[in-house]
C-alpha cells in the first residue's frame, strides 16, 4: 500500500468520524431512545407474555420460557447484581418467580393446595401429569396476572403488617396491604359490646383508589405499600413502580385533633398512566357496626349523608334500604350512625357518585351486631403529571355539636362545611331553639355540674322560668275555671237541649268574661311550651354528653332505663314499645294523666262530651307507646315539665281566692259594658242565627198541627 493510499484513507475516516460527531444525538434525544426502547421492550414483553398465558395449560414447556423471562425483566425487583449477572423476582399471592441470569425457578401454589417448583411446570415430559398441567396452570395465571398489573406487578405479594398514627383521643391503624386505614378507635368511647368505640374494622370497612389507563385498571387494595415514618405523627405509605415512579398515600394526624390529612403524592405517574386520563375512582364500603345498647333508635338514627359542593346537606333514607345516583360534585361524604361519624371531605370535590345503604334483615347472623351496609363509589379529578392530585381530611369522632361547628375553622376550608347537620335537631325553628337556646344552657350546666340528671332537671326550671312571663295570664284563667264549674254547671241545667245552645253558649261566655278566665286555659300553657318540647324530643336522643351517663337507677341517659324486659316476640307491641318497660317513660305517663284529670276538672262543659273525655286520656297512653323506646333523659325532661306544670297549677290555684274573684265580678258586672267591633258583630250574627232557628220551629210546629 503506498503513501497516496495510506493518506487517503485516513482523510476518509476524518471525514466520516467528524460527520458522526456532528451528527451525535443530543442528551435529550438519547433519553428519548432509551424510553422508547424501553416502552418497545415493555410492549414486546407484554405481547409474549398474552402469547405464553393464551397458550394450552399442558403445552407451556413446548413454548419459548423467554416470554415469561422478559416480563420478569421488566417489571420485576432487582434483588441482585453480580458480576453482570443481575437477579430478578417477581411474586403474587399464589407465584414467587426468581430470574438469575437466564435461569428460571421459584415456586407456585397450585389448584387444591400445594407449592411446587417453577420447573415443574417447564419440563418436556412428566411421570405426574396432574400435577405437571396445575403447575402450568398456576404459572399461566401468574403471567396474566402480573400483565394485567404492569409496573404495578411488583407490588402484589408482601407482608400485611400495620403501622399506628395515634394522640390522646383516637387511634388509627393502616395496613401495608392497600395502604389504607383499616382501624380508627376512639380512645375516650366505649361500645356496648366492646372496651373502645372502633369506627373503622379490617373484617367490615375498606376504601381504596383505582387508577385507570386506556386498557388496565390498577386498585391500590390489592397492592403491598411499603410504610416510611415522615415523622412522629405523619406516616407516608409508598408503592415503587420502578423506573422512578412512585404513588402514595401520607396520613397526619395531629396531637388533640379526631382529623386524619390524607394526601395522595406521586412521582414520574406519567410514564404509566396517560396524561389524557382525568380521573381516579375512589370506593368505600362499610358494614356499620353497633356501638348502642339501643338497637332499634341507633338504627333509625344512622345513614349515608353528602353535602353537595357550595349547596346542602341530605342523605339517604334512614329507616329503609336506599340508593341514589348523582352527577353533581360533592364536598363531603359520610357514614353517620347515633353518636358517631366517619366524614371524608375533599379538599376540592367529589365528581358525583352513586351510594347505596342496605338495612341488615331480622333474623340474620349480622342483625345482632350491625346496623346497614353501606356502599359508595365516586371519582376525583386527576393528573398523573400533579405530584399531589388528591387532599383529603378523614374525620373520625363523636357528632358533637361544637366539635362540628369549629371544624371549618381548623382545617381552613372555604366553604361552610354543615357537619352540624350531622346531629338531627328537628326542623328550622325548633333547631334554632335547640341551637340557641337549649345546648347554652346544657353546656353552661353542664361546665360545672358533673351529674347529667341535675343538670336536666335545672335546665327544665330555667325554661319553665323562662316562659312564666308568657303563661302568668293562662294560670290565673286555668285557676279561676275551677271555681266556676258550678256556674257553669247551673248554666248548662237552665238552658237543656239544642235549642238553647246558643243562648247557653252567650251566657257561658258572659260569665268567663266577668271572672276574666277562658275555656281553652289547660290547652294554652302546652301550646306555648309546644316548640320547646319538640326542640328536646331531637335534642335529647342525639346529645352524645348523656351518652353512658348515669342517673338514680338509669345507666344511661341516652338509652332506655329499662327496669322490666322479657324476651319473647310480640308482632306490633314489638316493634313500637320494645321488649322492656322504661320506667320514667312511664312516671311520664302517670304524670300526663294526672294533668290531664286536673285540666278536665276544671273544664265542666266536658261532662256533656265523654267522647272528647276518654280521647284527652287516650293520649298519655299512646306517648308510653311511643316514648317506651327513646332516650331515658327525653323522657325524664317531660315527665319533669308535665310535673313543674302541675305544681305551678296548684299554686296558682292557691293565690286565686273565690271570694276576690266573685267580688271581682260583681264589680265588672256593675261597670258599662263596652262592645268592641269584633264582638258586635258576634252577637249580630247569634242574633241571626238565633231567628233563623226559631222561623225552622215555628215552620215545624206550623206543620205538625196541620196535620
Amino acid at each position: 500500500m503506498d503513501k497516496n493510499t495510506i493518506t487517503g484513507m485516513l482523510l476518509m475516516g476524518a471525514v466520516i468520524f467528524g460527520f458522526m460527531w456532528l451528527n451525535k444525538p443530543s442528551q435529550e434525544e438519547i433519553a428519548r431512545q432509551q424510553e422508547a426502547a424501553r416502552v418497545e421492550a415493555e410492549a414486546a414483553a407484554t405481547q409474549q407474555a398474552q402469547d405464553l398465558a393464551a397458550a394450552a395449560a399442558d403445552s407451556t414447556a413446548d413454548s419459548d420460557p423467554a416470554a415469561l423471562k422478559q416480563t420478569i425483566r421488566t417489571y420485576g425487583s432487582i434483588l441482585g447484581d453480580t458480576v453482570g449477572e443481575k437477579t430478578y423476582n417477581l411474586k403474587n399471592a399464589a407465584a414467587d418467580l426468581v430470574l438469575r441470569g437466564d435461569k428460571l425457578s421459584g415456586n407456585l401454589t397450585i389448584a387444591g393446595g400445594g407449592v411446587v417448583e417453577v420447573s415443574e411446570a417447564l419440563k418436556k415430559t412428566t411421570d405426574n401429569p396432574v400435577l405437571h398441567n396445575r403447575a402450568v396452570a398456576a404459572l399461566k395465571s401468574a403471567a396474566i396476572d402480573f400483565i394485567k398489573n404492569g409496573s404495578f406487578a411488583r407490588n402484589m405479594a408482601g407482608t400485611d403488617t400495620t403501622v399506628s398514627l395515634q394522640n390522646d383521643l383516637v387511634k388509627i391503624d393502616i395496613a401495608s396491604r392497600g395502604g389504607a386505614i383499616v382501624k380508627a378507635t376512639l380512645k375516650q368511647y366505649d361500645a356496648f359490646n366492646a372496651d373502645q368505640v372502633a369506627l373503622f374494622d379490617v373484617a367490615t370497612n375498606s376504601y381504596s383508589f383505582v387508577l385507570n389507563t386506556h386498557s388496565q385498571r390498577f386498585d391500590t387494595k390489592e397492592f403491598y405499600f411499603t410504610p416510611i415514618a415522615l415523622n412522629d405523627s405523619t406516616l407516608l405509605m409508598q408503592l415503587d413502580l420502578g423506573g422512578g415512579s412512585k404513588w402514595g398515600i401520607k396520613y397526619t394526624l395531629q396531637a388533640g385533633h379526631y382529623d386524619v390529612q390524607m394526601d395522595v403524592l406521586q412521582e414520574n405517574m406519567d410514564r404509566i398512566i396517560p396524561t389524557n386520563i382525568t380521573n381516579m375512582d375512589f370506593c368505600w364500603t362499610q358494614k356499620m357496626s353497633r356501638h348502642e345498647a339501643g338497637k332499634m333508635f341507633e338504627e333509625r338514627n344512622s345513614a349515608i349523608y353528602f353535602k353537595y359542593a357550595g349547596g346542602d346537606v341530605e342523605y339517604l333514607s334512614e329507616t329503609s334500604s336506599d340508593q341514589k345516583e348523582m352527577t353533581d360534585r360533592l364536598k363531603w361524604i359520610s357514614f353517620k350512625n347515633q353518636f358517631f361519624s366517619s366524614v371524608l371531605i375533599a379538599r376540592s370535590s367529589f365528581n358525583g357518585a352513586k351510594m347505596h345503604s342496605e338495612v341488615i334483615e331480622k333474623n340474620t347472623p349480622d342483625y345482632a351486631n350491625y346496623l346497614k351496609n353501606m356502599e359508595v363509589t365516586s371519582s376525583l379529578d386527576y393528573n398523573s403529571t400533579n405530584p399531589a392530585p388528591a387532599s383529603f381530611n378523614f374525620f373520625f369522632g363523636p357528632n358533637r355539636y361544637h366539635l362540628l361547628s369549629s371544624y371549618d375553622d381548623m382545617i381552613q376550608t372555604d366553604e361552610d362545611l354543615e357537619l352540624t347537620k350531622l346531629i338531627p335537631l328537628g326542623w328550622p325553628i325548633f333547631r334554632w331553639i335547640n341551637t340557641c337556646i337549649i345546648i347554652p344552657i346544657f353546656d353552661f350546666l353542664g361546665g360545672f355540674i358533673p351529674n347529667y340528671g341535675i343538670v336536666i332537671l335545672l335546665m327544665t326550671l330555667i325554661i319553665k322560668l323562662a316562659l312564666w312571663p308568657l303563661m302568668h295570664k293562662t294560670y290565673m284563667s286555668q285557676a279561676k275555671m275551677r271555681f266556676l264549674a258550678p256556674d257553669i254547671k247551673a248554666i248548662n241545667e237552665k238552658y237543656p237541649g239544642k235549642d238553647n245552645a246558643m243562648t247557653r253558649q252567650q251566657k257561658t261566655m258572659a260569665l268567663y268574661s266577668l271572672a276574666g278566665a277562658s275555656p281553652f286555659s289547660g290547652c294554652l300553657p302546652m301550646l306555648l311550651q309546644m316548640p320547646f318540647l319538640f326542640a328536646v324530643f331531637t335534642f335529647f336522643p342525639s346529645c352524645i354528653d348523656l351518652r353512658g351517663e348515669s342517673f338514680l337507677w338509669v345507666h344511661d341517659l341516652s338509652a332506655p332505663d329499662a327496669i322490666f324486659s322479657w324476651n319473647v316476640h310480640i308482632p306490633f307491641i314489638t316493634n313500637y314499645f320494645g321488649n322492656h318497660i322504661s320506667l320514667f317513660c312511664l312516671l311520664m305517663t302517670v304524670t300526663n294523666i294526672m294533668y290531664t284529670r286536673i285540666t278536665m276538672q276544671s273544664q265542666a262543659s266536658n261532662d256533656s262530651m265523654p267522647g272528647m273525655k276518654w280521647m284527652m286520656y287516650l293520649m298519655p297512653i299512646m306517648f308510653l307507646v311511643f316514648f317506651n323506646n327513646y332516650a331515658a333523659g327525653l323522657s325524664y325532661y317531660y315527665f319533669l315539665s308535665l310535673l313543674f306544670t302541675i305544681l305551678q297549677n296548684f299554686g296558682y290555684r292557691r293565690l286565686v281566692s273565690e271570694e276576690k274573684m266573685r267580688a271581682q265580678m260583681a264589680e265588672n258586672a256593675k261597670k258599662p259594658k263596652k262592645k268592641s267591633g269584633f264582638m258586635a258583630r258576634m252577637e249580630e250574627m247569634q242574633r241571626q242565627q238565633r231567628a233563623m232557628l226559631e222561623e225552622q220551629n215555628r215552620r215545624k210546629n206550623n206543620g205538625k198541627g196541620r196535620h
